[in-house]
């Protein structure tokens, strides 16, 4: 048994994305496993974005405790962490934490404002830095130059300001580089993003371990009972639907999927998901009749709309590091069309979907699904098959153990590889 200790802004359901989502079920995942999992995030990270606070819920599963950091001093904490590059309020208690807790093993997830760069002399044990995001290259943590581009070359003071945010000096200090020597093991979520860090000027070698979904646990659906999709679509009245799941944001790539709609009246475009972009995106949808905006969804309502789609839509137009709805669909049967740009070829390729280049490419990929014999259901056990390879949770937990263990031979830490073989061999 190892303790490990999570380090992350942010934490469901102190949460926006996939990040939050990611850290819990790899927290869940080692706690079944036997090890015990401590997640320490930052409340006031999530006030200072949100509109509201969200409902507390009960304890995490066993083996998994929860410290939500909450300064007293509300949105100063993170804003205090973004401009100087350390826990500026937080910092005593972090190191009291990590020193009660003896960690074996401290895992840095989204650091941005739970403690920046400073944050990663902290604590002992082996140090694990798991890139959510492009945040260790990127001061808005997308890629997404002045709001309105993928970014090929670097312009980022002019990009911050067109974000309007106030400029990180402690990005031309060299804070950053000091305190990667601290770090034992750095984790990309996928080859793409591996290739971008480096491609900006990160320093460390980047090892490759995807998102996963959780395997035969309450709550999560399982791959294998998944409607037929281009038949009865009983969650849309009878007609066939494309699902868009996702955050309504100007990176997702709506703008040009919503109009194509127009040139396809065979199946209607369902639109999970919300987000300060929706009212654009409602207006223009608003003459078409089969654009369908449902607003956000729990997750069972989410896996029923999976399973009886036609195939899942992703159109984003960013960088993003993975993509979880991609291995959602997947596990689901349900077959992809997604953008050709960042992580999304190499998840398509490993089989289940198809790619496209602009918008107005969709109306064709979506009457071959519907119309060519036996594709989607060609393309609907691929899916299947390659989520089953690469993204289960018994797939990929033990690539996490294996980098702790090369990590622990490195550092002369006999004794975590030998917890480590003791509970494999269990």
């Amino acid at each position: 048994m190892l303790r490990f200790c999570m380090l992350t802004t942010f934490y469901p359901p102190y949460n926006f994305g996939g990040d939050g989502i990611g850290v819990q079920r790899l927290s869940r995942a080692l706690a079944r496993r036997g090890h015990r999992v401590t997640v320490v995030h930052d409340a006031d990270a999530y006030g200072a974005l949100a509109a509201g606070v969200p409902r507390e819920t009960g304890p995490d599963e066993a083996g998994v405790e929860v410290v939500r950091l909450r300064s007293g001093v509300g949105t100063l904490s993170p804003l205090l962490t973004q401009q100087l590059g350390r826990p500026v309020v937080n910092g005593g208690r972090i190191r009291r934490l990590l020193a009660a807790g003896r960690y074996d093993v401290v895992i840095f997830h989204n650091a941005s404002l739970v403690g920046g760069p400073g944050l990663l002399s902290y604590g002992e044990g082996i140090k694990l830095y798991e890139a959510h995001e492009h945040w260790l290259v990127c001061p808005t943590h997308v890629l997404w130059r002045h709001g309105r581009e993928p970014c090929d070359a670097r312009e980022c003071l002019r990009c911050v300001w067109s974000y309007r945010r106030p400029p990180q000096l402690w990005r031309y200090t060299g804070l950053l580089e000091r305190q990667l020597t601290h770090v034992d093991g750095f984790i990309a979520k996928s080859e793409f993003s591996r290739r971008k860090h480096a491609e900006f000027g990160f320093p460390r070698e980047m090892q490759v371990i995807p998102y996963f979904l959780p395997d035969d646990v309450p709550g999560e659906a399982v791959g294998g009972a998944a409607g037929n999709g281009a038949g009865a679509a009983h969650q849309n009245g009878g007609r066939p639907y494309f699902l868009f799941v996702g955050r309504l944001e100007r990176i997702k790539g709506l703008d040009d999927v919503i109009p194509a709609m127009a040139a396809y009246p065979q199946a209607d475009l369902l639109i999970a998901g919300d987000g300060e972009y929706g009212g654009h995106l409602r207006e223009l949808g608003r003459d078409l009749p089969n654009v369908r905006f449902l607003g956000r969804l729990a997750p069972e309502a989410l896996q029923a709309l999976y399973a009886d789609a036609v195939a899942l839509v992703v159109p984003s137009v960013c960088y993003e590091t993975f993509g979880i709805i991609l291995i959602e669909a997947f596990r689901q049967g349900t077959p992809v069309l997604a953008r050709r740009i960042g992580p999304f070829p190499e998840i398509v390729g490993a089989g289940g979907g198809l790619l496209f280049d602009a918008g107005d490419e969709l109306p064709g990929l979506m009457q071959r699904l519907q119309g060519e014999a036996g594709l989607r259901s060609r393309l609907a056990a691929d899916a299947r098959t390659a989520f089953q390879s690469h993204w289960t949770e018994a797939a990929v937990v033990p690539r996490y153990l294996e980098l702790v263990a090369e990590c622990a031979m490195r550092r002369g830490r006999g004794d975590i590889v030998e917890r480590l073989t003791e509970r494999s061999v269990a």
